[in-house]
């Protein structure tokens, strides 16, 4: 009997968790050589030092999360009182534990906005139910630390769809004069 796979199984989940780790997935030698040239003696070595000096922190999966039903991503703008320490650290702490936020930073530009969120969903619907129930409706103070926030759902077309470690490359390429 044939095994039937998902995507979304555990197996397949796991799989993909494993391959995030940092380290757990080496380049393919002959892919890269094939590419570019260069015998598998000097990409290994290259690879080895790259590592070493923490240029490279690891190789993951691209993903589309369409997918797994993750239609929505989510780029939150606050405007917060960072002096309200008790909030901002039960504020930390839920984000933390939330799996849909998955990058928080400080943010400085025009504007009052000083910190910005990135999260999936699967719809508009989930993302404010999730908001008011872990945040707004489990906070104590949270009013009172979150002054504003700005909320901007990413949606298709895609201008450009690009990577920041390609666009880096490219940039130092063209300083050095390689394109």
């Amino acid at each position: 009997m044939a095994l039937h796979m998902k995507i979304e199984d555990e197996i397949r989940l796991n799989i993909l968790r494993a391959l995030l780790e940092q380290g757990a997935v080496s380049p393919n030698i002959r892919h890269i050589q094939r590419r570019t040239g260069y015998h598998k003696a000097t990409i290994k070595s290259s690879l080895d030092f790259l590592a070493k000096e923490s240029l490279i922190t690891g190789f993951g999966p691209k993903m589309d999360f369409k997918k797994f039903g993750y239609n929505l991503e989510v780029l939150t703008f606050l405007h917060t009182d960072l002096t309200k320490k008790k909030a901002l650290s039960a504020f930390t702490a839920e984000v933390k534990r939330d799996p849909h936020i998955y990058f928080l930073t400080g943010v400085v530009g025009s504007g009052n906005w000083n910190l910005m969120a990135r999260h999936i969903y699967r719809d508009i619907e989930s993302y404010h139910r999730d908001m008011n129930e872990n945040y707004f409706g489990k906070i104590g103070g949270i009013h009172d630390f979150i002054k504003a926030k700005e909320t901007f759902y990413v949606t298709e077309p895609f201008y450009k769809l690009g990577s920041r470690i390609d666009s880096l490359v490219s940039i130092i390429r063209k300083s050095r004069g390689l394109d």
